[in-house]
């Protein structure tokens, strides 16, 4: 595999914003952040690409999840502004997967339903929501019973679950908040795939939080490097391994190049 490895400061990466807007899917500017009198985000800028998977990685306590957490709207933001391609949040569609998918999915309905429910707020007709549910399920080629409760499976087809109702709406932007962190490895590894082969079908911008340095640069495109707090951005590295990377992926010398320049950055920063 043939791949170039860019590096980008973070100087470099604010000087870039006008040049990259035209691809440019997210532009957070000004974003501040405080808890408890104290700055998380301060006039933060950054400007997250189109139609790339963009994995989030640095020092515990840096803001990983707040930060995709603020850009989906989960939670408030102090000052600043966040775009998308110009518009707002209210009009734009996300899809979001959550961490602990027992909490995420709706206990009381079906898990049918449950992948079913943003459909039914958009108010498709039940037709179009059959049709839709019939597609989520042949992708994701699910073996289990989508009429059974989800705390009746087990936690992979929970988090298959979830991230099939993210993308049932066809979301612009996928946020993906540690979704692997609760699964064993070989399911793991299913979802990996599988969420590859949406992102090659369809190109939805992707943001993925993870903990995990190997899966963070396997599956980006971009691996945005972060600061301790104050947060900024240390670095961003581009990775263009091709698609669909597989578990050969992980001996590649571009992967283990990216995957240790992204190690070399976070070393330094806790070191800070």
């Amino acid at each position: 595999m043939n791949t170039t490895l860019i590096r980008e400061s973070a100087a470099s990466a604010r000087g870039a914003v006008s040049a990259s807007a035209q691809g440019t899917h997210i532009a957070i500017r000004g974003l501040t952040k405080y808890f408890a009198g104290r700055p998380l985000y301060e006039n933060f800028d950054l400007d997250l690409p189109k139609g790339k998977i963009i994995s989030v990685f640095g020092p515990n306590g840096c803001g990983k999840s707040t930060l995709i957490n603020m850009i989906a709207g989960l939670i408030p933001i102090d000052s600043g502004s966040i775009l998308f391609e110009g518009k707002t949040l209210a009009e734009t569609k996300i899809g979001y997967v959550f961490q602990n998918y027992r909490e995420a999915m709706f206990p009381w309905l079906r898990t049918i339903d449950n992948i079913a429910y943003p459909l039914r707020l958009e108010g498709k007709t039940r037709a179009e929501v059959a049709t839709r549910v019939d597609e989520l399920v042949a992708s994701f080629d699910v073996k289990f019973d989508l009429h059974r409760y989800p705390y009746e499976l087990s936690g992979g087809q929970q988090q298959t679950a979830s991230i099939m109702r993210a993308l049932a709406p066809h979301p612009e932007v996928l946020f993906l908040d540690e979704p692997f962190s609760a699964l064993d490895f070989e399911m793991t590894l299913f979802i990996r795939e599988k969420l590859q082969e949406v992102f090659l079908a369809t190109a939805t911008t992707m943001v993925l939080v993870s903990h995990d340095l190997e899966e963070a640069v396997y599956l980006a495109d971009q691996i945005l490097l972060l600061t301790k707090r104050p947060t900024r951005v240390a670095e961003i590295l581009t990775y263009g391994d091709a698609r669909p990377r597989t578990t050969a992926t992980l001996s590649a010398p571009s992967f283990i190049q990216t995957k240790a320049a992204s190690l070399e950055i976070f070393q330094r920063e806790v070191r800070r």
